[in-house]
């Protein structure tokens, strides 16, 4: 019956970034899953929010998921490590019991560290993020909830973020970001194995990353990951699924220029797009 009565209540899997990292998310996704339709909302005008407070972050997050309501979807990504590590248990918890309990926001931290398990051979886990992500500790306590004998280690990048946005991830400058980082990283235990990209951006840099990386270390990266997690939540959930619109379009929307947005996005995807400018509030 749920079913047959949520064919007339469908809309887009909304995904949701503070920029433009969360591309790097939605183009995995949409390999795996092309038939769903998708809207692809970046918080430009108001990013990074890396260093930004919890209050703010959970603000803007809240502010972006009511917008992707209101425009149809009845799931939301949050293809953003920072709001998924300071705004996600609030939501999930507090609003949308009273938005609307039927519909569903997942974030991209849980699926991440489900797979460690499998990976890692010495169970300790370095974490590369924004300096909001590492601060928060969501890898740490997540990791300790499913596998308690696993020593975590966090390492903020600020300046990896700045260095993609400005298109420097290739350049010689890149280099020593990047080598300083890891550096530090490992300085803190040099057993480290498994090292987990914990920002959307941080792909962009992975051959960087690769030749400043111990041999040895598996770097995870998300997308894949999150596209998987989806595929098996829609499978497990087909109350969900149903409600999720199959024309296989995708929008993209920005709170900054249109126009800017649709020039660095197509860097991200490999394809030219076109941006709708909107308002959050």
């Amino acid at each position: 019956m749920i079913i047959e009565d949520c064919n007339n209540d469908v809309g887009p899997i909304g995904v949701f970034d503070s920029g433009y990292g969360g591309l790097t998310i939605l183009s995995e996704i949409r390999k795996l899953l092309p038939q769903y339709d998708y809207i692809y909302l970046g918080d430009n005008a108001r990013a990074p929010y890396g260093s930004r407070s919890f209050d703010i972050v959970y603000q803007f997050t809240l502010e972006a998921v009511k917008h992707l309501f209101d425009s149809g979807c009845r799931l939301v990504i949050l293809a953003c490590n920072t709001a998924s590590a300071k705004a996600l248990r609030t939501i999930q918890q507090c609003d949308l019991p009273k938005i609307d309990p039927t519909r569903r926001v997942l974030g991209v931290i849980r699926p991440t560290v489900e797979v460690l398990g499998s990976i890692t051979k010495t169970g300790k886990i370095g974490i590369l993020g924004t300096a909001g992500t590492i601060k928060s500790e969501s890898y740490p306590i997540e990791i300790g909830k499913m596998y308690p004998g696993f020593v975590t280690y966090g390492q903020p990048c600020p300046m990896w973020v700045p260095l993609v946005e400005c298109r420097e991830w290739e350049g010689s400058g890149a280099d020593y970001f990047v080598k300083k980082y890891i550096d530090q990283l490992f300085s803190l235990d040099a057993e480290i194995d498994t090292v987990v990209l914990g920002c959307t951006h941080y792909p962009l840099l992975y051959h960087k990353i690769m030749q400043y990386m111990p041999q040895g270390v598996t770097v995870v990266k998300q997308g894949a990951i999150v596209a998987d997690s989806l595929q098996s939540y829609l499978e497990r959930h087909p109350e969900m699924e149903c409600r999720c619109s199959k024309g296989g379009g995708c929008e993209y929307q920005t709170t900054e220029s249109s126009e800017n947005f649709s020039s660095m996005a197509s860097v991200f995807l490999s394809e030219t797009i076109s941006t709708k400018h909107i308002t959050l509030k």
